[in-house]
């Protein structure tokens, strides 16, 4: 065989071969980790809430992590190659609101379960990314839109914002500080409900 060949061919079968070893990694799952004791207290008896599943974009509705580098192009959306997580955002985001909801000393209830007079929550999603500032510098950011509804009037209705730095330029990272900020913003709906003027139960 002529060298030239030999040389494009151990070219070609290195490319295919660390193509394969790429897709044999194996995929980590994250999700928010345990809900450890509420951060704030509601300013007096939230009484029962309902609490509707968090909605956002269609992005948000797959088990994909993404990132952004805000500091190269930040108009572009990233995903994590071997990272997951757990389910998607907005049912893990769902989950997390309503535990934060319970442990503040509210009585969580669904939309079947709710009676007629009942105050309801609905959380919709602007943020959720993990987003680089700087080659080693990041933050987990969420950003959502929260609003009360009674009696199918309109309470009030509030936009809530964190930014928690990520302790590593990963996706592991980034999950920490999601979660953290996902806490974050629990406790300022939570106090923020306390301060509304809604007919408890």
């Amino acid at each position: 065989m002529h060298p030239t060949r030999i040389i494009l061919a151990a070219a070609v079968a290195l490319i295919l071969s660390g193509c394969a070893s790429q897709k044999a990694q194996p995929t980590t799952q994250f999700d928010f980790g345990p809900a450890t004791s509420a951060q704030t207290q509601a300013q007096g008896m939230l009484g029962a809430v309902v609490v509707t599943d968090v909605t956002g974009s269609s992005a948000l509705d797959s088990e994909r992590m993404f990132y952004r580098l805000s500091y190269a192009d930040p108009l572009q959306a990233r995903t994590y190659a071997n990272s997951r997580w757990t389910a998607n955002p907005l049912q893990l985001l769902t989950q997390r609101f309503k535990t934060r909801l319970a442990q503040s000393g509210a009585r969580v209830l669904s939309e079947t379960d709710a009676a007629a007079g009942i105050p309801l929550l609905r959380i919709d999603v602007d943020e959720f990314i993990h987003d680089f500032g700087g080659v080693s510098q990041s933050t987990g950011v969420v950003a959502v839109r929260a609003s009360v509804f009674q009696g199918h009037t309109l309470v009030d209705q509030k936009s809530f914002r964190q930014a928690v730095a990520a302790p590593s330029a990963d996706a592991a990272g980034g999950a920490r500080a999601l979660a953290a900020s996902t806490d974050a913003v629990a406790a300022d709906i939570v106090a923020w409900l306390g301060t509304l003027n809604l007919n408890r139960r």
